[in-house]
C-alpha cells in the first residue's frame, strides 16, 4: 500500500480553503450569524382575506406564500392559516421590508403596450391625442430595455426594416396577429375598420361612464369603453380613444414611492404610475402573467447590472414575437405591470422570437430577487385587504431557554473531547483539532449563508450542528480503530496509518451517506424550523467529509513520521500495551503480509 507522500501540501491546501472563507466574511462585513425568529423575534404581517375564500384557495394562498419568502434561502418565515380568513406570516428579524413586500404583493403581472406618459406630449392636454410622429434615435427614451436573453439571442431570426412584407407596417403586427388583437375573447369580431377609426379618433362615441378624480389625488378609473370600439391595442397606442386620454389627464399619482391604487381590469385601458410618480397611458393586457414559465433574478455574463430574465409559454411566445416585431427599434415602450403598477416600461431592443427575454433598468440584487421570486411561484388565488398589519414581535424563546440549550450542546461536546483523549491520549490531540477546525468551518459558512441565501440560525438549527459533533466524533474512533487493527495484525504504525485509510473511508462515507439522505428526505418535506435543522445538519455532514479527508487523515499521516507515534510512546494511544500485542513493528509489515 502506498504511503501518503506530502501530507503537509493537502494540509497546506485546506487552510489556504478555510482562510479564504474567512476573507470573503471579512468582505461581507458581518460577524454574526443571522438568528432565527425564535432567538431573536421578528416581523409578524396579518393578511385578512377578502370575501369568503374557500379552505382549499386559502391553504394554496399560504403555501404560495411560503414558497415565496423561503425560495431564495432558509429564512425558517413561518407561514400558517388562522380561521377562515387569515394568513399570519413571521419573519425572522425586524428589518427585513424585501420579504414583507414580497408577502404582501399579490403578483397580478400583465404586459401592456405603451400610448403616452407625463414625460411626453403624446397626449395633449386638449384631450385630443396627437399625431405620433416617426421616432428618430434622440426621441427614444434612454431608460430599460427589454432584449434576448444572452445566450438564447433571437434564435438566428432579424429582419429587414426595407423587408416587403414589414414596409409600411412596421408598427403592426402580421394580419393573423391583427385579427387575434382585434377579436379579443371574441368580442370585436364583425367591427368594420370605419367605425373603429372614428371611435380611436374621438368621433361621437359616448363613453358608458365618465373619469373622476378628486382634488387629493384619489385613484381614477378608467372609463369602461364599449366593447369593440379598442381594435388593435398595436394601432390604438398611436390614436388612444378620447375617454382613456382624458382619464390619463384627470389621474394624479401618488407621491415616488407610493403605489397607486388602480382596477387592474386586462380588457380595458389602464391609468396608472410607477414607483417615481410616472404617470402612463396603457392598452388592454397583451400578455398574462400565467403565460410565464419561469422567472429568475441574476446578472448576466459580461454586465455588472441585475436583469430579471423572463420565459413565455407557446401562447405567449407567439403574442410577444408579434409585439416584439412591431416595436422593435421604434422607440415605443413596452410596460411591465405588476399588481396595477408599472415596474418597467422598457423600450424593444432586438427582435425576440422565442419567448426568452430579460428585463433591465433600476434594479438592485434585493428587488431583483424579489419580483423574480414572487412571479415565479405565479400569483395568488386570493385578494388581501389592503394595507395588511404588520408588528414586531420578540423571541419566542426565553433567554433562560436558549442558555440552557447552549449548555446542553457543549457538555456534550465537551464529554466527547474527555473521552476521546482518555480514550485515544496523544490520538485524541487530533480529535481536538478536528473538532475545532470543524467548528471554525462551519462557523464561516454559517455567516456566508446568512449573506447569501437567508440562513437564519435557529434553535432547531443549533441542534442540527450539535447532533453532526456525533457524527464527527464517530468518524474518528471508526479510523483510529482501523489503525489499531491494523498495527495489531504487524504492521508499523506509517503503513498502518495508510492501509486503515482504505478500509476506513468506504466505512465513514456510507455512514455520512445515510445522514445527507435523511437531511435532504426532511429539507424536502419538511417546513419552518424543520427545515432548518436539516439544513445544518446536512451542512454539518458535509463539512466532517471535508474535515475528514483534508485534515484528520493527513494530519495523522504527518504525525506517523514522528518517534512519539511511529515508536509506541506509553501516552501516543499507540503503545503495545494498549493494543494488547508484545511489541510495535517499527520497520514496515511482519513477513508474509502486504
Amino acid at each position: 500500500m502506498a504511503q501518503r507522500r506530502r501530507p503537509g501540501r493537502t494540509l497546506l491546501g485546506f487552510f489556504i480553503g478555510l482562510a479564504i472563507a474567512y476573507g470573503l466574511v471579512a468582505l461581507a462585513g458581518t460577524w454574526t450569524p443571522t438568528l432565527g425568529l425564535d432567538l431573536q423575534g421578528g416581523t409578524r404581517i396579518t393578511l385578512i382575506a377578502e370575501g369568503s375564500p374557500t379552505e382549499a384557495n386559502l391553504t394554496e394562498a399560504a403555501g404560495i406564500i411560503d414558497d415565496r419568502v423561503n425560495g431564495s434561502g432558509v429564512s425558517e418565515a413561518e407561514v400558517t392559516t388562522q380561521g377562515s380568513d387569515f394568513i399570519v406570516v413571521e419573519i425572522p428579524g425586524q428589518s427585513r421590508r424585501d420579504l414583507v413586500e414580497t408577502v404582501e404583493r399579490q403578483a397580478q403581472l400583465r404586459f401592456r403596450l405603451v400610448a403616452c406618459t407625463s414625460l411626453d406630449n403624446r397626449c395633449g392636454p386638449s384631450g385630443t391625442p396627437n399625431q405620433p410622429e416617426e421616432p428618430t434615435p434622440s426621441d427614444q427614451p434612454s431608460g430599460p430595455v427589454i432584449t434576448p436573453t444572452p445566450s438564447a439571442g433571437t434564435g438566428g431570426q432579424t429582419e429587414d426594416p426595407t423587408d416587403p412584407q414589414t414596409d409600411g407596417s412596421a408598427n403592426r403586427a402580421p394580419a393573423s396577429y391583427g385579427q387575434q388583437g382585434g377579436q379579443r375573447d371574441g368580442k370585436n369580431d364583425g367591427k368594420q375598420d370605419g367605425k373603429q377609426d372614428g371611435n380611436r379618433n374621438g368621433g361621437d362615441q359616448e363613453p358608458t361612464d365618465s373619469p373622476t378624480e378628486s382634488p387629493t389625488g384619489e385613484p381614477t378609473e378608467v372609463p369602461t369603453v364599449p366593447e369593440g370600439d379598442l381594435g388593435d391595442p398595436l394601432i390604438w397606442i398611436d390614436s388612444p380613444d378620447q375617454a382613456s386620454v382624458a382619464a390619463f389627464q384627470a389621474f394624479e399619482c401618488p407621491p415616488a414611492g407610493e403605489a397607486a391604487l388602480v382596477e387592474d381590469d386586462p380588457d380595458r385601458p389602464l391609468v396608472t404610475c410607477d414607483d417615481q410618480g410616472v404617470k402612463y397611458l396603457l392598452s388592454t393586457a397583451m400578455i398574462e402573467g400565467t403565460q410565464l414559465t419561469g422567472a429568475e433574478a441574476g446578472i448576466p455574463p459580461q454586465q455588472v447590472d441585475w436583469v430579471v430574465t423572463l420565459d413565455f409559454d407557446g401562447s405567449g411566445t407567439e403574442t410577444f414575437t408579434a409585439i416584439s416585431r412591431a416595436l422593435v427599434d421604434t422607440g415605443k415602450q413596452f410596460a411591465i405591470v405588476l399588481d396595477g403598477q408599472v415596474i418597467s416600461a422598457p423600450t424593444m431592443d432586438g427582435l425576440i422570437t422565442n419567448g426568452q427575454a430579460q428585463i433591465s433598468g433600476n434594479f438592485n440584487e434585493r428587488t431583483a430577487t424579489s419580483l423574480a421570486t414572487s412571479l415565479r411561484y405565479g400569483s395568488l388565488p386570493i385578494s388581501f385587504e389592503p394595507d395588511p398589519q404588520v408588528e414586531t414581535v420578540g423571541p419566542s424563546l426565553a433567554g433562560n431557554q436558549l442558555a440552557a440549550g447552549l449548555l446542553a450542546g457543549a457538555v456534550g461536546l465537551l464529554l466527547v473531547m474527555l473521552y476521546c483523549l482518555l480514550y485515544y491520549r496523544g490520538l485524541g490531540l487530533v480529535v481536538l483539532a478536528s473538532l475545532a477546525i470543524a467548528a471554525a468551518a462551519t462557523y464561516a459558512l454559517v455567516l456566508l449563508l446568512s449573506e447569501t441565501a437567508n440562513f437564519t440560525l435557529s434553535l432547531p438549527g443549533i441542534a442540527g450542528l450539535i447532533v453532526a459533533v456525533g457524527i464527527t466524533a464517530d468518524s474518528f474512533i471508526v479510523y483510529f480503530e482501523r489503525i489499531r487493527d491494523e498495527m495489531r495484525d504487524g504492521k508499523s504504525m506509517p503503513v498502518a496509518v495508510e492501509s486503515g485509510w482504505a478500509r476506513a473511508r468506504n466505512t465513514c462515507l456510507a455512514a455520512d451517506a445515510v445522514s445527507l439522505l435523511a437531511a435532504l428526505v426532511l429539507y424536502i418535506f419538511a417546513t419552518g424550523v424543520v427545515k432548518g435543522f436539516a439544513f445544518a445538519l446536512g451542512l454539518s455532514t458535509l463539512i466532517d467529509l471535508v474535515v475528514f479527508f483534508w485534515f484528520t487523515h493527513p494530519m495523522v499521516s504527518w504525525l506517523a513520521k514522528f518517534p512519539f507515534f511511529s515508536r509506541g510512546h506509553r501516552f501516543s494511544g499507540l503503545s503495545a500495551e494498549t493494543l494488547g500485542i508484545d511489541s510495535i513493528n517499527l520497520r514496515g509489515t511482519v513477513e508474509g503480509r502486504a
